[in-house]
């Protein structure tokens, strides 16, 4: 559809989902966004006039400018400019959700809150659209919402290496870790923001077996005040539940596990090289068993493949009967390097159910909203009938050491760079059955 050509029949009292399709289109049609400032542009009046209605009737801030440096002869150009930034431009896309993917740009754009903003507690949203923000890795961290999507493939890219067979064989190691750590944490600028492990990479891959560095990575962080959590699928967890039962006594610890299936068969050629479904249900049990909280994140479910009323019911029963504390569920993401591998192996390994991934997937890496809110109706009710909808305790920012509680400076969650990468071969496999030939890396997807 080229720019201006947009074909509407108006209803005679236009809605709210008329006007949201509405705008939907035209954006798809003559809409681009500017470091994240969406305008729509038409010579049409009456497309203006449309355009202008729905978006004061969905409570949007707009103003109807002229198109800067339009020539003289011709049509005159007007354009709609989204007023409110980058926090109104995702209220729009989740309210329009335009299919031209490049609307969704918000390169440049800060995405801000109201000031005086506080952490103050950290509950589970479901499987609602999110946009991705500020970083290449697939995080998106705005107005107290955290989403995280499976991107680690892609990395490897960064350090000249392929998200395909190097991803599975390759690892970098920072060997460095907690020496770095320690100084970074001793920093005065450093407010014991919560830390959260297992986000980039897992890690307590079966590297870790060899290499050992989480013992002195926690104990840093419950020295120095520092709330933590880690986010796994690696059995290595259960050598270090002592420290980290420890160190809950000093601080707030979140652990969770990911467990996407119990299909072992489809679990091995999914993720070659990861402890068995059974291993990780028993690392659950554990953590429980330790006293600590324990959540599962059920991901990714994979459309046509794991995402049966039967087979959910069947892995939240397993889950609730190991002791979790509560459950997510999210459904599979496919971002480029993850994408490829997917669609590969699919390929390989289903092929009938390549066209209609195509067809779930084709605005990007979420899949098609409707398949979103079918899971969301289909788990809803199976988290309730196994206990397993209670919110995990949430991770604040602890006080300088002598201070009193919730004194600490600062509430947003924050990060820890950690440098010096050197490079190793390939670690050993830990004791949960994995073969030594098994590729090395368990965040396949």
């Amino acid at each position: 559809m080229s720019a201006g050509a947009v074909v509407t029949r108006r209803p005679p009292e236009p809605d709210d989902e008329w006007c949201a399709g509405f705008l939907g289109g035209m954006a798809d049609a003559v809409g681009a966004t500017t470091e994240g400032v969406l305008r729509l542009s038409t010579p049409d009046e009456e497309l203006v006039g449309l355009a202008a209605g729905a978006l004061h009737r969905l409570g949007f801030a707009f103003a109807v400018e002229q198109v800067p440096g339009e020539q003289r002869r011709g049509p005159r150009v007007r354009q709609l400019r989204l007023a409110g930034g980058g926090r109104e431009l995702l209220r729009f896309l989740a309210v329009a959700d335009p299919a031209v993917s490049r609307l969704r740009g918000l390169a440049g754009s800060v995405v801000g809150g109201d000031g005086g903003l506080e952490l103050v507690d950290i509950s589970p949203v479901g499987g609602a659209a999110m946009f991705d923000i500020t970083t290449g890795t697939g995080d998106f961290v705005a107005e107290g919402v955290v989403s995280h999507n499976c991107f680690a493939r892609n990395t490897h890219t960064y350090l000249d290496l392929d998200a395909g067979a190097d991803f599975d064989r390759e690892l970098v190691v920072k060997v460095n870790v907690a020496r770095v750590l320690d100084r970074e944490l001793r920093a005065p600028r450093w407010q014991r923001e919560p830390v959260a492990m297992g986000t980039n990479t897992d890690p307590y891959q079966r590297a870790e077996g060899r290499y050992r560095l989480m013992p002195d990575v926690i104990d840093a962080l419950a020295r120095s005040g520092t709330p933590f959590s880690v986010l796994t699928k690696g059995t290595v967890l259960g050598r270090d539940l002592p420290r980290l039962s420890a160190a809950a006594a000093d601080v707030p610890v979140g652990l969770g596990v990911s467990i996407a299936l119990l299909d072992r068969e489809l679990q091995a050629r999914l993720e070659p090289g990861a402890p068995s479904p059974e291993a990780r249900l028993q690392l659950v049990r554990r953590i429980t068993d330790a006293g600590l909280p324990c959540g599962v994140m059920v991901a990714p479910v994979l459309p046509m493949l794991t995402d049966s009323s039967e087979a959910l019911d069947a892995l939240l029963a397993r889950i609730a009967d190991a002791g979790a504390t509560g459950a997510t569920v999210m459904a599979l993401h496919l971002r480029p390097g993850a994408r490829e591998w997917f669609q590969a192996w699919l390929a390989r390994e289903y092929p009938a159910l390549v066209e209609p991934y195509a067809r779930l997937y084709r605005r990007g890496a979420y899949v098609d909203p409707a398949y979103r809110r079918v899971l969301a109706e289909r788990v809803a009710p199976l988290l309730r009938r196994h206990g397993l909808t209670s919110e995990i305790a949430p991770l604040r920012p602890a006080g300088r050491p002598g201070s009193e509680p919730g004194a600490a400076a600062g509430a947003v969650p924050g990060s820890i760079g950690l440098h010096r990468s050197v490079a190793a071969g390939r670690g050993q496999a830990a004791a949960d059955g994995v073969p030594h030939d098994a590729p090395d890396q368990l965040s396949l997807l």
